[in-house]
């Protein structure tokens, strides 16, 4: 035992004595305690007196207590190693509690390297199960070793043993989180402090405040700040200031006023800037009174107004279309000896060119120029932006070479004006004449022996050019740097040049140059576009990290890549994560997203994220308008479609030349044809002509109704008025034939026409809008199989003959009319062109053929053509297999579309309501009661309720093998089914 607790002995003078600082001796030598009991000594030289004692009677508890008392009540951490050091001479072990205190007085000292070897070395090493002492004092060592898991860990330790973690514990730990930027896992200590009722330094208020604004967090920020107050920490000027600024920059004005209410009733009074954030706030969401009373107030309270919270209003007036007011404040800041500035004449120019007023902004700018007042790029690219609008190529030119000469260094907005309205593929030439222009411009570079980026045949050569006006910017000019290094960041994200651009981030890493939004933008685009969405995610996070609050453009660039992809639940779960950050959806995001439910024919979901819009405050625009009029009217709820109409007139939006074709398709769809008609009268009187999409929505309809000699009436009526047919028109003939070559069949399939005079009415309105003289037009009769098939065949040759680029979904729609004629051979001979064009067959085109097979009694080319959908790079998807199962079980291959159904679910996939249908009723026709009552089952789960049909089939089966329960449960079924038609009838 004795060579034991010296090696113990040991091992600690070495932990010790890392630092190179010596260790005390004992103070009492050994030879010396014989005389203590003879000798006047102190208190603590009695202390070890009695615990020598103790050792020698054997009574090591007691000696032990004694020892822990000593270390307690050292006043130097050298001391308390000296009683420790003592009782190890003397075999004796000190306890838990005496460590624990040795530990605490080592990390209250500093000497942090010295605590954690000692904690190791007796008591982790020894097995020791440390107490709530020694777990926050390791923490506090850890948050200043820096390693802040380790002190998370003892700090969620302390959190699950139910003891409250000191207060320097928490302080420690929520400021080492947010000096590493880390400001959510601080917060969450702040949350767990709180809940234990710890008590923490105002520092921690100010550091978590700070962090969470930057990073946009404001709902935890709020929390922080409330905490803090209820607590009767008093906030400081700063604090409203961050808060009152962040919130009204993330459009959460209304709040950020109540702030600066509450602000004031401290005795603070608010500044010019934070009174501008507020009179900005409320201009943007166009409440100019309350701006306005901000301002006057500002004015009483001595507080005074510089040029850009004048600019702020005036922007606002000019918005609303209230020049009086504008122009009456620009008077008023002349009277006050402030003139308009960069910015003043940015608004007016801006203001013009909304009003598609270009020529009055053009004059406005000579003017402006004239008087040699200073113009910031943004003007420019006001005008720029608007003269692309009307087509005005030659001025752009002209306008942006007068900019240069100015001397103005254009930006990456210009960039992004350009850019977006020059063919794909020249964005690294642009990027490299913009780069151009910063070097020369804005850092004097001699660019005589570069060469022009026009004159360049090799994309990398343009970009060796770039790389090298990069460096030369940098050398020169950090800031005009950064502008370029983000222009060409967004030149490579725009042509697809993932692995470039990323590079380019990291090269302005090393010049610690942070990416612009615009830049973040462009990657996070360029990641979903490529399929990487949790890059992209991720890539979110880090401009967060980096301060970097995503906007609206942002929130639209992840909510429309879901949309294209048809994700909807992530794009309601972009939508979710908006509202809870405090950040409304702009009226494009709800667009894109009621738009995706619309095609998917989900309109119940369309019209709940509609109506979530409207309670949210934000009003929906003439597109969305137009998204929503189009959903309804698409899947046959023309009804709602003409309210949301003339609610959109009662609100004084005028409806466009698509609101107009979507509502009339939507009622001509629903044989509500007369109504149809007031519409194209009225949209006709207000200048709208009926053009080639009005056109072709109502042949599809027509050609739907399968009524063919009015469709193609109406196709003759649109070539007599020299209106073209485009791609989509002959698409829409193309797939509305072919549909129904095979649903003709003599005279008794000749659709009744029951709505002859709506039709007629119809006609009329299209034929006096073309003002073509009466004529004959084209009479075509259609009554059986075999002139459909020719109508059909006539159209395919006669898109062939047009100058017109076959697409994906036309040949989509003449595979499927050779498909339908049951003319295979053809359909392939179209699917091998269509492959030599280099264009590769879908999902649907699989469908198309394998249906084809199934009509021609091709079971065998149908299940092979499924197999070969994989090998292809084309995997199925579940229409595919819908389609195959239903054509399974209509040719009698009953256990292969079983399997086929169970294979569907594996893959996470579920069969159709139609071929669950298919499936049960074949099952109940062979008798296959096993199976056919699992797939009712399946049907179940799956919310479907087989048809009454299915039902009483599954019934008699199952009587029949006196499996009553079972047809007890059936019969229910089929009663509750009963009812619920008969509640709905």
């Amino acid at each position: 035992m004795t060579k034991h607790r010296l090696g113990l002995h040991t091992r600690l003078c070495f932990h010790l004595s890392r630092t190179n600082r010596p260790l005390t001796t004992s103070p009492l030598p050994s030879e010396a305690i014989s005389c203590v009991h003879t000798s006047p000594v102190n208190h603590k030289t009695l202390c070890f007196s009695l615990a020598d004692n103790l050792i020698v009677r054997g009574l090591f508890d007691s000696a032990q207590k004694v020892i822990r008392r000593i270390i307690k009540r050292s006043s130097s951490v050298s001391e308390a190693i000296s009683a420790v050091e003592f009782s190890i001479s003397r075999g004796v072990e000190p306890d838990a509690t005496s460590y624990a205190f040795l530990i605490r007085q080592l990390v209250t000292s500093g000497e942090t390297l010295k605590a954690e070897a000692l904690y190791v070395d007796c008591i982790l090493n020894r097995g020791i199960e440390p107490g709530h002492s020694v777990l926050n004092s390791m923490a506090i060592c850890n948050c200043k070793l820096g390693k802040l898991e380790e002190a998370k860990l003892l700090f969620d330790k302390l959190v699950d043993m139910k003891f409250m973690p000191c207060s320097s514990t928490c302080n420690e730990l929520i400021k080492g989180f947010c000096s590493q930027d880390r400001i959510l896992d601080g917060f969450d200590v702040f949350v767990e402090a709180i809940n234990s009722e710890v008590l923490l330094a105002f520092s921690c208020y100010n550091k978590l405040v700070d962090g969470l604004c930057f990073r946009g967090y404001l709902d935890e920020a709020l929390y922080v700040f409330d905490e803090m107050c209820d607590r009767g920490v008093p906030p400081t000027v700063h604090l409203f200031k961050t808060l009152i600024l962040s919130l009204s920059k993330r459009g959460r004005v209304e709040e950020a006023q109540l702030l600066s209410m509450d602000m004031e009733s401290y005795g603070f009074v608010l500044d010019k800037v934070m009174y501008t954030t507020l009179i900005n706030g409320y201009s943007k969401i166009q409440k100019m009174k309350t701006a306005m009373m901000l301002f006057l107030r500002m004015h009483k309270l001595g507080c005074e107004p510089d040029k850009y919270t004048y600019n702020t209003l005036i922007n606002g007036f000019l918005n609303l279309g209230m020049f009086d007011k504008g122009w009456m404040l620009n008077e008023q800041m002349a009277e006050f000896g402030l003139e308009p500035d960069a910015v003043s004449y940015q608004i007016m120019i801006a203001k013009y060119c909304k009003d598609h007023k270009v020529d009055c902004a053009l004059t406005l700018l000579d003017d402006i120029n004239q008087c040699n007042v200073p113009l910031s790029v943004h003007s420019y690219t006001a005008l720029i932006s608007a003269l692309y609008k009307e087509n005005r190529l030659a001025e752009v030119d002209d306008l942006y070479r007068k900019m240069l000469y100015t001397g103005l260094v254009p930006d990456h907005v210009l960039f992004f004006t350009l850019i977006n309205n020059h063919p794909r593929g020249s964005e690294i030439s642009l990027a490299c004449t913009f780069l151009r222009a910063i070097a020369k411009k804005g850092c004097g570079i001699d660019l005589s022996y570069i060469p022009s980026p026009t004159s360049r045949k090799v994309t990398t050569d343009i970009m060796l050019d770039i790389d090298y006006l990069l460096e030369e910017i940098a050398a020169r000019n950090l800031p005009l740097a950064s502008v370029a290094f983000n222009i060409y960041m967004i030149a490579l994200c725009l042509g697809g040049e993932l692995d470039s651009a990323q590079l380019c981030m990291d090269k302005m890493s090393s010049l610690s140059l942070q990416p612009s939004l615009s830049a973040y933008n462009s990657m996070i685009k360029c990641l979903y576009q490529k399929g990487l969405h949790e890059d992209a995610k991720f890539l979110v996070e880090v401009m967060q990290d980096q301060g970097q609050v995503p906007n609206q453009a942002t929130f639209l660039i992840m909510v429309n890549e879901y949309c294209k992809q048809g994700d909807i639940q992530s794009a309601l779960e972009v939508l979710d994560q908006m509202e809870e950050s405090g950040l409304k959806p702009s009226v494009a995001i709800y667009d894109s997203v009621i738009g995706c439910l619309g095609r998917k024919k989900r309109i119940d979901e369309a019209l709940g994220v509609f109506r979530r819009m409207l309670e949210a405050g934000i009003y929906p625009d003439k597109t969305l308008f137009v998204t929503m009029i189009n959903a309804l009217s698409r899947n046959g709820q023309a009804i709602q479609a003409h309210e949301l109409f003339v609610q959109m007139l009662e609100d004084g939006v005028q409806p466009s030349h698509y609101a107009y074709t979507a509502l009339i398709n939507g009622l001509v769809k629903k044989n509500m044809i007369k109504k149809g008609c007031a519409y194209l009268n009225r949209m006709i009187e207000e200048g709208f002509m009926p053009n080639a999409v009005l056109y072709t929505s109502l042949i599809k309809q027509f050609l739907r109704k399968r009524e063919f000699e009015f469709a193609f009436k109406l196709v003759d009526l649109m070539e007599r008025s020299e209106i073209e047919r485009d791609l989509v028109t002959y698409i829409t003939l193309v797939s509305g034939v072919s549909r129904n070559i095979r649903s003709v069949d003599g005279e008794g399939l000749v659709p009744q026409r029951q709505y002859e005079e709506s039709k007629e009415m119809l006609f009329r309105l299209l034929h006096q809008s073309a003002m073509l003289p009466k004529e004959k037009c084209l009479k075509i009769s259609v009554s059986s199989q075999e002139q459909i098939k020719f109508l059909a065949l006539r159209l395919i040759n006669k898109v062939k003959d047009s100058p017109l680029m076959p697409n994906l979904y036309l040949y989509n729609g003449i595979i499927s009319g050779f498909c339908w004629a049951e003319s295979m051979e053809d359909a392939y001979k179209h699917l091998h062109t269509m492959q030599n064009e280099g264009i590769q067959p879908n999902q649907v085109t699989f469908t198309i053929l394998i249906d084809g097979h199934f009509r021609s009694g091709e079971i065998d080319c149908a299940v092979s053509l499924f197999n070969r959908m994989n090998a292809q790079g084309c995997p199925p998807d579940d229409i595919v297999y819908n389609t195959l199962i239903r054509g399974l079980c209509k040719h009698g291959r009953l256990m292969n579309a079983l399997s086929l159904s169970y294979t569907m679910l594996k893959k996470g996939l579920a069969p159709s309501k139609a071929s669950y249908e298919s499936l049960l009723s074949s099952l109940c026709a062979n008798n296959w009661r096993v199976h056919a009552l699992k797939i009712c089952h399946d049907m179940l789960a799956n919310k479907y309720v087989p048809c009454c049909h299915n039902l009483k089939l599954l019934i008699c089966i199952l009587g029949e093998e006196n499996k009553w329960h079972e047809a007890r449960f059936i019969y229910d079924l089929l009663l509750k089914k009963r009812r619920f038609m008969m509640s709905t009838s």
